[in-house]
C-alpha cells in the first residue's frame, strides 16, 4: 500500500463544512436553503491519502458502496453523489482528481467552472476541492502522524 502517492511524502484530506461556499451556492441558485439547512457544529476531520486511488461520497452499503472518504450519514452533505469524485495516485508522490460523473460537479480552489468529467487535474498542498451543499476538501502533503 503507497502511502501520500507513489512513494513520496504523506499527504493528507482535512474535510470540513464550508459557510462562505454554502453561501455561494445559495446565492447561485444551486440550492435551497429551506430544503437544505447548513450544518452547525460539524468538526473538520483529517483523512490520511493511502493507496492508489480514494473514492470521496456517500457510502450505501446496500449497493456496496463504500467511499474512503464518506461524506453521507447524520450530518452529511446531501448534495453529494454516492461516488462523487476520486483522488488517484501519481507517480512522484503526487495526487490527481476526477470527477467520475457527478450529479452536482466538483471544483477546485474557488473556480467558478467544474471540472470535466473524467479528467484528471493535478493537485497541490493546500489546494481546496469543493463539492455537495458545503464540504471543502483541503489538501495537506508532508504531514506526520
Amino acid at each position: 500500500m503507497n502511502e501520500g502517492g507513489r512513494g513520496g511524502a504523506r499527504w493528507r484530506a482535512i474535510v470540513g463544512a464550508d459557510p462562505a461556499y454554502y453561501q455561494y451556492m445559495v446565492d447561485q441558485g444551486m440550492l435551497d436553503p429551506e430544503r437544505i439547512v447548513f450544518p452547525v457544529g460539524l468538526r473538520r476531520r483529517g483523512v490520511p491519502l493511502e493507496g492508489e486511488r480514494v473514492r470521496v461520497g456517500r457510502g450505501n452499503r446496500a449497493r456496496g458502496l463504500v467511499p474512503e472518504i464518506d461524506l453521507g450519514g447524520t450530518g452529511g452533505d446531501p448534495a453529494v453523489s454516492q461516488i462523487h469524485a476520486v483522488l488517484l495516485a501519481r507517480p512522484g508522490g503526487t495526487w490527481a482528481l476526477i470527477d467520475p460523473g457527478s450529479t452536482n460537479g466538483t471544483t477546485i480552489n474557488g473556480t467558478a467552472d467544474p471540472i470535466g468529467r473524467d479528467v484528471a487535474v493535478p493537485l497541490n498542498d493546500g489546494d481546496r476541492i469543493y463539492l455537495g451543499a458545503w464540504t471543502v476538501i483541503i489538501l495537506q502533503k508532508g504531514w506526520s502522524r
